[in-house]
């Protein structure tokens, strides 16, 4: 015996047809298969796609993280804390940088006025 994948109602293994809602079973034949099938993981939470939007936008993909069910709390926590450590270390060399560059190209024009 087996049940029919629309009402779950019990019926012949042979049958093609349910006898109680009569949907059709000939197409249905991996029924089961079909049932309990996962669904595809969607791309944003693969860890290499992670990864290229951490190094393309830094902490503004901290969302996809967040919303990924295969981490754990405590992981995407320590991942977050490294994230923002980094992205302060880089934000302060980059305005560290523009300073220098804005006091040589200041000392350049100074000489040449």
């Amino acid at each position: 015996m087996k049940k029919c994948p629309f009402c779950q109602e019990e019926m012949e293994d042979e049958a093609v047809k349910c006898g109680h809602c009569g949907g059709m079973l000939e197409k249905y034949a991996d029924w089961e298969r079909l049932i309990n099938k996962k669904p595809p993981e969607k791309k944003y939470f693969k860890t290499s796609f992670l990864i290229i939007a951490f190094l393309c936008v830094g902490p503004f993909a901290l969302p996809l993280l967040w919303l990924n069910p295969r981490f754990s709390q405590k992981t995407k926590i320590i991942v977050s804390v490294i994230v923002i450590i980094i992205s302060y270390y880089l934000f302060t060399m980059f305005m560290s940088s523009v300073t220098s560059a804005s006091k040589y190209y200041q000392q350049i024009f100074n000489a040449t006025l």
